[in-house]
């Protein structure tokens, strides 16, 4: 059967079981629209690159499945960069797919050709600048495989228009060949054994559990260690859910705005099993200072991550789903007593909760109380996506995650803009479950547009805007750490109109001033669901994220709430 390089692109995407794309059209992918037309394959017409490359990370994050972004040469490739930077850094399945100059305009400074696979390079697991039709089905296979397997990542697939308008004979390969890409999964046995024998004497053991165990699907295997050995278990940023936050040996989430038990739980540990994560600095502080009498176990996928910030006792390089079971088979019947520890780590929790001033009478609305009230009255599968700054780390300490997968965020390039396309993303792969996207205003403003994009496609996604009038995290930093010198940070609760902007743009808008206003909104934009809903919640301008590890400092120097240090730290 004859197909055109365009017709064979999408009937490979098909074979790899794609339901949606996410894009936008222009010069050199036109050829490849066409046949779009024919597939069932449903495409979300984006209102900018960028919006298309955080929905499919969306889409990945909800599903477990690669999303896909298709989008045209030159500034549709470059515009969409960000969003392959944050998957890549996020360990997120994404496959991209550029239109490109014909082959023999490349090197020309055609109209719209930008050295795609150069510039995407250092941001992708792989890419391909595909020269010849016969290959298009071959390089989808490859990508989606490179994309899913070892440790997930973004790949890009440069399609100039004439290998889109050539022809070939559709084939699908029936086999792979990588050379040189072989991907580790079962750990080494006697790493295993070692591993065993450091948790078996180990009395001040906790398990440091990171986005890894949620790209692996580990949640059973990482429950099953903890509930056998009865370590407790900090969960970063990215590995928020993967259990539940109200299980027994939950600490919450380490670093610079972590609990202070699992903070000062990993600052004591005399042993870090460490699964999945890769010792961010905002999880170490000054590297030097961090966990000085913890010996290391370190299991990752991706050998590349072993050794990189702290020397590891113990690495071990494959899939946590395959190394927790073998690790769990070698471990004694009768685990160590870790009565004492649990006991310390209990007091630190009861003296140093995550907490705040609630507001006074006639006062403005506290941040951390929205998102309370937004957990407590949302269904127990709803979806979280937010943005990046002050409501992003709110968001991570006063929501009550329960599972994996309903988290969503950019932990390591810390994108803003991220969260309004990303629930996009997530409602289009999770249509049945409620999405709510919590965004700072300074945050919003980014990527809005997409909000045009959910009311034309019909993706009734829910946003609460904490709208503090400044760009709230940098405000932050300022007030603390620059004298209150405020530089360029001030937006203005007032500017935009969000309710007239969101109802602009299709969506349902909404206003709430004062803490007796929440709940009432919340339950109206639960109801809606033909549109999405913009809630613009005046919050406290003052209000600041604790505790807080300043930046190069110590954990051991972490900063608690001005309320809780009066009682004798």
């Amino acid at each position: 059967m004859r197909l055109t390089g365009a017709q064979a692109l999408v009937r490979a995407l098909e074979m790899e079981g794609v339901d949606v794309v996410f894009g936008l059209p222009g010069g050199a992918i036109l050829p490849v629209y066409d046949p779009l037309l024919d597939s069932p394959i449903r495409h979300v017409l984006v209102r900018h690159e960028q919006g298309a490359g955080h929905m499919a990370e969306g889409y990945a994050q909800a599903s477990g499945r690669p999303g896909v972004a298709i989008v045209t040469s030159g500034p549709a490739a470059t515009n969409i960069v960000t969003a392959v930077a944050d998957a890549a850094i996020d360990s997120v399945p994404m496959v991209v797919i550029t239109g490109q100059v014909p082959t023999g305009a490349i090197g020309s400074d055609a109209f719209q050709e930008v050295d795609t696979t150069g510039i995407t390079m250092s941001v992708t697991k792989h890419n391909w600048l595909v020269t010849d039709p016969a290959d298009i089905p071959r390089v989808v296979a490859e990508a989606f495989h490179v994309a899913t397997t070892g440790r997930p990542g973004p790949v890009l697939i440069d399609l100039p228009k004439d290998v889109s308008t050539g022809e070939l004979e559709w084939y699908w390969p029936r086999r792979l060949d990588l050379p040189g890409y072989q991907p580790v999964t079962k750990g080494h046995p006697k790493m295993i054994e070692q591993a065993a024998a450091l948790i078996t004497a180990a009395r001040r053991p906790v398990i440091y559990a990171g986005g890894g165990l949620v790209r692996a699907g580990a949640e059973r295997e990482l429950r099953a260690l903890a509930e056998r050995t009865g370590i407790p278990v900090v969960t970063t940023l990215l590995a928020r859910g993967i259990i539940p936050d109200d299980h027994p040996l939950a600490l919450g989430m380490p670093g610079m705005h972590g609990t202070y038990a699992a903070v000062m739980a990993m600052q004591r540990a005399d042993l870090l099993i460490t699964l999945g994560a890769r010792f961010d600095d905002r999880v170490t502080g000054r590297v030097s200072a961090f966990a000085p009498e913890a010996k290391v176990i370190h299991v990752d996928v991706d050998p590349a991550e072993l050794g990189k910030v702290r020397r590891a006792d113990v690495p071990i390089v494959g899939d946590l789903r395959n190394v927790l079971p073998e690790l769990l088979r070698r471990l004694p019947a009768e685990p160590a007593d870790l009565g004492a520890w649990r006991a310390t780590i209990a007091e630190w929790q009861q003296r140093y909760p995550l907490s705040y001033v609630p507001s006074e009478p006639g006062s403005a609305t506290k941040p951390q109380f929205v998102v309370e009230r937004l957990r407590a009255l949302t269904p127990d599968d709803t979806i979280l996506v937010a943005g990046v700054g002050q409501h992003q780390m709110w968001a991570s300490q006063f929501w009550t995650f329960r599972a994996p997968r309903q988290w969503i965020n950019s932990g390591g390039l810390g994108t803003m803009g991220f969260a309004v396309p990303a629930a996009v993303g997530a409602k289009a792969a999770r249509p049945r479950q409620m999405v709510w996207a919590i965004d700072g205003d300074g945050s919003f403003q980014m990527t809005a547009q997409e909000i045009v994009t959910a009311s034309a496609e019909r993706i009734p996604i829910k946003v609460a805007i904490l709208n503090n009038g400044y760009l709230g995290m940098v405000r932050q930093w300022q007030e603390m750490f620059y004298d209150e010198r405020y530089s360029e940070v001030y937006l203005s609760p007032d500017l935009p109109d969000y309710v007239r902007w969101a109802e602009a743009m299709g969506a349902v808008g909404m206003r709430v001033d004062a803490p007796e206003e929440v709940d009432a909104a919340i339950e109206k934009a639960n109801e809606v669901d033909d549109r999405p809903v913009v809630i613009d919640f005046r919050v406290d301008t003052f209000e600041k994220v604790y505790p807080m590890v300043p930046a190069g400092a110590s954990n051991d120097d972490i900063v608690l709430p001005p309320h809780l240090v009066g009682d004798g730290r």
